[in-house]
């Protein structure tokens, strides 16, 4: 079996050339922990650190367990990889070769052993000898050989896909990063200086000049700079390149350039022929003397560039998609547009890549700002643009001939067969931008824009590069850039913090570490609770000038907005996200679903909303904050009102029709009719209420909080009724208390007992379900006495089974099966079907606990009889799993795995993970019971999964009888 574990770039496996799934990100990280150490013995308290540094959750040991176990059964126990339980620890045992991470070190250490081996020192140096942490020193020489250095180091920086373990993100990795991207920088310095030596100083100017720039303190790369420069025939701009060093060094540093790059600083200004490239003689040659003489540079063109920006950081994949741009394809458009919001970095990336391939244009390279979005409104039209080209290319005035269309012929004539980069800057549209189109398949063009100018790509053929937010760690580097890596290191809670109130946008980045650097002795920290402070306010991120303010760079977007645009725009800042679906904008707008998709259509071309998957859209924070201040400035307070109130009416009957679908047969709850202008989605069945309630889940969950906080108290405790199938069925117990704490609360502000009753016994319900038996006694038994005051005996029944199932788990089984009978008697008394069947279900599960067999079977075959009749699959479900453990516990092991079976598909249907759960528990037992004792380790690690992911409090009991191998108690049956 042929094993790939990839660590460089997104963490990946492969068994036989086909793509393992590796779980989640924590199991993922469980994984990466242990690779980075392979063949080693890692302590579980170092697992725990690395996975979860100092946010650990309840019961992490037992969440490990959980992960290792999963990740044995991935590879299987006689694999390639097998993960080992040892007393302090565990131990991952594979072949290095197999994990890439240490196949780069061993690349690396043969390069190293090559070079050494052919006499002379390895130029530059580099880390290779430092232990890296984790793994081995690449001190060894690597078994073979043959291959040259430069092949052997290609091969192992060719193994780097992205960045190392992708979005996997803890302290830890953030230092091992840190570390390989070191690793990776001197194997390519190393591969550089070979180069060097062999004569390629010209191909490499462009890389060394944008290297350079992105570590202005390298003294190493500086003097790769120079040899080149000075190779080039660019002597001037070798020994200015030097000074621009030193001065640096001495400004921010206090300190002079290391003896060697003095040395070669002397060198240069010297001519000496030592730095010359001396051709390797052939057979029965002499070496040629060592000469002076340089190349000479070519004839002069335009150099329009700006200045390239300092300190940029990541965007690796949009600079490939550049990079990609930049080699001619025959009948190709060669033009790429990148878009993006306010502040994401659109200039910067294009800039730092035209300085980066400036090499790769020798006829030059143009730029203009199209001010598009400026802020006096002054457009710089096609015509102007077109002028200032032209005088770039030196024609004079009296060949420039009169009109846009004569102009636009002259310019693409010049540029026909010549390598030329445009970059057009900050442009608003498409016709202002056709006109400075080459037309020539040798010449580059990148645009930068706002606006997503779909017609350049629709009808000019041009590529689209949406640019987005930094990432995570992306951020972090770009604040390590801007504030040193110690600085930055020394304080991570605050940088994560100063990170997510940025919201990872570039510009707010660069405003507030600007203002760290400005004060280098004030703590992180402290900037960190300035923001915090401030709250949803854009004041922290005014840099001084337009250009560097947030709230006025994104009012250029907003202002250039219709008005029903806008308007939509102010209104979604209401929303307390984190997305929204084009149905409830709709509502909330009060406007029909194709008016309400075609505004928030122009909003995502504009970069101001962003389209995450058909038909539901994202705003970053900042974006939310500067809405939300248009929304108080120009909406009404009855305006914002009355589109909260279309908001939460939406989402309520909507999530109410959801739930009758999830479970017909619950106890309806009567709302009031949606107010004008909302429109609630449509589901046709149990699917699309399942589907729908997932996809707005998190909305929902922040709606409760958010109507309570605006003092909607009915839509809050309605609300609250209205996910509570959803949340059960899903085993978000947490959640649930959650939501329901808040709608007692508003419940309470209004004084209805009816709905007080409802919230109490959902939290009883909850709080059961993650053991908290005492809160949970006490909630049912307010809701018990609220439902007699009120007169609803049915929900006095439901209320006495939930208390019995409090009973049943503290051993009073005596006392449960009591509150069981007056629940039957209640529901009889009501008339009530559904109930009737729920509490014989139930009295047959205590009379199986009490051993009486024949008669529970008896009461739970009349329940599913019910059931039947009446369509209530979840109760037929019910059924099935009491049977299941009713004939489990009568010894008919046969019988107890065909209920079980009919139950788990049961549940499934419905989507019913607590269910599942329990059912597989038994059916667990049920085949351990039989001597299967495969298909019933198989069966409880199902279960396992499941209860993880819910974090219920059985998950402990299933982990430790499937590590001791015994017998679980299986439980009496699921609880509706």
């Amino acid at each position: 079996m042929a094993v790939e574990l990839l660590l460089l770039g997104d963490v990946r496996a492969r068994v036989d050339g086909r793509s393992v799934d590796l779980g989640h990100a924590r199991q993922r990280c469980v994984l990466v922990a242990l690779l980075v150490d392979a063949n080693r013995v890692v302590p579980a308290d170092r697992l725990l650190d690395r996975v979860w540094g100092d946010r650990r959750p309840q019961r992490a040991r037992n969440a490990l367990s959980g992960y290792v176990s999963r990740l044995r059964g991935l590879f299987g126990p006689d694999g390639d990889v097998t993960i080992l339980r040892r007393s302090d620890g565990y131990l991952l045992t594979v072949d290095p070769d197999a994990v890439d991470l240490h196949r780069f070190h061993r690349l690396l250490a043969r390069a190293r052993s090559a070079t050494r081996g052919g006499g002379e020192a390895y130029p530059g140096g580099g880390t290779g000898g430092e232990a890296y942490p984790g793994g081995g020193t690449g001190g060894e020489a690597y078994p073979g050989g043959g291959e040259s250095p430069a092949a052997l180091l290609e091969r192992a920086l060719s193994l780097w896909r992205d960045e190392p373990f992708g979005t996997l993100d803890t302290p830890w990795l953030t230092g091992i990063r840190a570390a390989l991207a070191a690793e990776r920088l001197a194997a390519v310095l190393d591969l550089v200086d070979l180069a060097l030596a062999d004569g390629r100083h010209a191909g490499l100017l462009g890389e060394l000049a944008a290297r350079a720039a992105e570590h202005p303190f390298d003294e190493r790369i500086a003097g790769q700079l120079m040899t080149a420069l000075y190779r080039c025939g660019r002597q001037a701009d070798a020994l200015r390149h030097y000074q621009d060093v030193r001065s640096r060094l001495a400004e921010e540093l206090g300190m002079d350039p290391a003896a060697a790059l003095q040395r070669l600083h002397q060198q240069i200004l010297t001519n000496d022929p030592a730095l010359e490239v001396r051709p390797a003689p052939g057979p029965g040659q002499v070496a040629a003397e060592p000469t002076t003489t340089v190349t000479t540079t070519p004839p002069a063109a335009p150099r329009q560039l700006p200045a390239p920006p300092s300190a940029f950081t990541g965007r690796e994949y949009e600079l490939a998609e550049l990079d990609a741009l930049a080699d001619p394809v025959p009948d190709s458009a060669g033009t790429t547009v990148v878009s993006g919001s306010a502040g994401v970095g659109k200039s910067a990336l294009a800039l730092y890549w035209a300085h980066r391939s400036a090499e790769r244009f020798p006829d030059g390279q143009l730029y203009v700002n199209l001010r598009g979005f400026d802020p006096d409104g002054v457009v710089v039209s096609p015509a102007e643009a077109v002028r200032g080209f032209l005088d770039a290319f030196g024609v004079p005035a009296q060949r420039v001939p009169v009109g846009l269309a004569a102009q636009t012929a002259l310019y693409r004539s010049l540029l026909a067969g010549r390598r030329v980069l445009v970059v057009l800057d900050n442009a608003r549209d498409a016709a202002q931008v056709r006109p400075l189109l080459p037309g020539a398949s040798t010449c580059t063009v990148v645009v930068t824009s706002r606006n997503q100018l779909g017609g350049l790509v629709a009808i000019d053929g041009a590529r689209a590069v949406t640019l987005g937010l930094f990432t995570v760690s992306e951020a972090r580097r770009f604040l390590a850039r801007r504030l040193g890596a110690d600085r930055v290191a020394g304080e991570t809670a605050a940088v994560d913090e100063m990170v997510a109130r940025c919201a990872r946008l570039p510009l707010a980045l660069a405003v507030v570490a600007a203002r760290a650097a400005a004060h280098r002795g004030f703590p992180l920290a402290d900037l960190v609770a300035e923001l915090r402070t401030a709250g949803d306010s854009l004041d922290p991120f005014d840099g001084g000038e337009p250009a560097a303010d947030v709230r006025a760079v994104l009012s250029w977007s907003y202002r250039a907005l219709g008005p029903a645009a806008a308007r939509l725009f102010r209104l979604i800042g209401l929303h307390p996200g984190p997305e929204v679906g084009a149905p409830a904008m709709a509502s909330m707008a009060g406007l029909p679903p194709a008016a309400a998709r075609r505004l928030s259509t122009e909003l995502a071309r504009a970069h101001l909303l962003t389209e995450r998957s058909p038909g539901r859209y994202v705003m970053h924070d900042l974006l939310r904050a500067y809405a939300t201040e248009r929304a108080d400035l120009e909406e009404t307070a009855p305006d914002r009102r009355a589109a909260a109130y279309r908001l939460l009416d939406h989402y309520l009957h909507t999530g109410y029709a959801a739930d009758r679908l999830l479970y017909p047969h619950r106890d309806p709850i009567v709302l009031t009719e949606p107010v004008p202008g909302v429109g609630p989605e449509p589901l046709a069945d149990r699917a699309e209420a399942m589907t729908w309630l997932r996809a707005e889940h998190q909305i929902l969950h922040a709606l409760v909080d958010w109507a309570s906080r605006a003092g909607f108290d009915r839509h809050t405790w309605e609300l609250a009724w209205s996910v509570t199938s959803f949340f059960n069925l899903r085993g978000y117990w947490h959640d649930q208390v959650a939501v329901q704490r808040t709608a007692l609360e508003a419940a309470g502000r209004i004084g209805d007992e009816a709905a007080q009753a409802h919230v109490h016994r959902n939290l009883g319900r909850a709080h059961t379900q993650i053991g908290e038996l005492d809160q949970a006694r006490a909630q049912l038994a307010r809701a018990l006495e609220l439902f007699v005051s009120v007169g609803d005996r049915a929900n006095q029944a439901q209320t006495q089974v939930n208390i019995a199932r409090i009973l049943e788990q503290q051993g009073r089984d005596t006392e449960a099966l009591h509150h069981d009978q007056r629940s039957l008697d209640l529901y009889r008394d009501a008339g009530h079907l559904t109930g009737q069947a729920r509490a014989l279900n139930n009295i047959a599960c205590m009379l199986t606990r009490l051993g009486d067999h024949d008669r529970a079977r008896a009461l739970c075959r009349q329940a599913l009889r019910l059931n039947e009749e009446i369509g209530n699959r979840h109760g037929m479900a019910t059924n099935w799993q009491s049977l299941g453990y009713l004939e489990y516990a009568a010894g008919a092991y046969r019988d107890a795995v065909a209920a079980c079976r009919r139950a788990l598909d049961l549940f499934g249907d419905i989507g019913d993970r607590a269910g599942e759960a329990e059912t597989l528990t038994c059916l667990g037992g049920a085949f351990q019971a039989r001597g299967e004792v495969r298909a019933a380790s198989d069966t409880w690690k199902r279960a396992l999964t499941l209860l993880d992911e819910m974090d219920h409090p059985d998950a402990d009991r299933v982990r430790r009888h499937l590590r001791d191998q015994r017998q679980p108690v299986v439980q009496s049956g699921h609880r509706p």
